[in-house]
């Protein structure tokens, strides 16, 4: 029985592209010690799967139960690029040391997302704003707090949950941090994600919580009209 060449060169392309899908199937939720979820692991590999197809960086989530005794995350994180070979960026969370943090393979990648921004504790300029008008010693100081805002994952984590509802909000959180990379990542490359959060998520999220802060700072507006009028006309 004769192999053709052609027989040949077939069964070779469908075996690249066998594996080359399966790769790209398993590989940007790289690690997962907490969720287990089919669904989260697949919306995190279909959202990678496009990124790296688009740009050519691969955006890699790593969820792990506990980092060893004295290790901090960034030696975790060095440790584990070793095997990665393209453009690589690692979003990494360790549960029970409440750690999060993103590598990126070079230096260069972090132009195309905000870091700072991204990890950022604080979630609105409302938010952003308190802190600085309480917490501020200086002038510098309180323009570095007042343009600190805009985290799409520690003020998520931070929020309290219920026993039953722990995961989903690991997942939520992770998955908000990580679409909010990949979208950056997109735009600074002037693609378009189809499976990316885009901005509608965060515009809803900001629109609450600026409307929640409205309502407050009327609250305070209200009461300290009141004490002040009541302390003009007390003797009348």
């Amino acid at each position: 029985m004769k192999f053709s060449r052609g027989l040949a060169a077939l069964i070779l392309t469908i075996f690249f592209q066998v594996t080359l899908s399966a790769q790209t199937s398993a590989e940007y939720l790289y690690k997962d010690e907490v969720i287990h979820n089919p669904q989260f692991r697949a919306d995190v590999n279909k959202l990678g799967a496009e990124l790296y197809e688009k740009t050519g960086i691969s955006l890699r989530l790593v969820m792990i139960k506990e980092l060893k005794e004295g290790q901090h995350i960034s030696e975790y994180e060095k440790d584990l690029m070793k095997n990665f070979n393209e453009p690589t960026i690692l979003l990494t969370f360790s549960e029970l040391d409440s750690k999060v943090d993103i590598l990126a393979s070079d230096v260069s990648l972090y132009k195309y997302f905000n870091k700072k921004q991204v990890l950022s504790p604080v979630a609105s300029p409302v938010q952003s704003f308190i802190m600085a008008l309480f917490y501020s010693d200086s002038i510098e100081s309180f323009i570095e707090t007042i343009g600190d805002y805009g985290g799409t994952i520690i003020p998520l984590l931070a929020e309290k949950a219920k026993p039953g509802e722990l995961l989903g909000k690991y997942s939520g959180s992770m998955f908000n941090g990580y679409g909010d990379i990949a979208d950056q990542i997109a735009e600074s490359k002037n693609v378009v994600l189809e499976n990316g959060l885009g901005n509608a998520n965060k515009n809803a999220v900001f629109v609450v919580k600026l409307l929640f802060y409205g309502v407050v700072f009327y609250g305070i507006f209200a009461y300290t009209r009141r004490v002040l009028y009541r302390r003009k006309h007390k003797d009348e």
